[in-house]
């Protein structure tokens, strides 16, 4: 496996639930659709080859089910990290689930690439 070829960024938000996974899972959807290289056509590999890295940051770690965050991926072997960063907002008027902002990075590579 060569190393570490393409990495991409995305930001989420979950505006009134509080939920962690969701915001996570908008981040993870923002940085896969800004992505439009062809990497696997490129290095002439499978899609099923990419190997990609989920790193998703949020204030509530251990609220985020990555089980949710692997059904985004139309393809390729993921494996993820939670881990605490990101933001949550509290709101305004002081009740209900504050606003929760997360960040994800997909780190990827290509299995049996050069």
């Amino acid at each position: 496996m060569s190393g570490p070829m393409i990495v991409e960024f995305g930001f989420g938000t979950s505006l009134r639930r509080g939920s962690y996974t969701q915001a996570a899972a908008r981040a993870v959807r923002a940085a896969l659709w800004r992505n439009s290289i062809n990497l696997a056509e490129y290095m002439g590999v499978s899609k099923e080859d990419m190997v990609i890295e989920v790193r998703i940051g949020c204030a509530r770690p251990d609220q985020v089910d990555v089980s949710v965050l692997a059904e985004v991926f139309p393809y390729g072997a993921t494996s993820f990290v939670v881990e605490k960063g990101g933001l949550d907002v509290v709101r305004p008027e002081g009740v209900g689930n504050p606003t929760v902002m997360a960040q994800a990075a997909l780190i990827v590579s290509v299995e049996g690439a050069a």
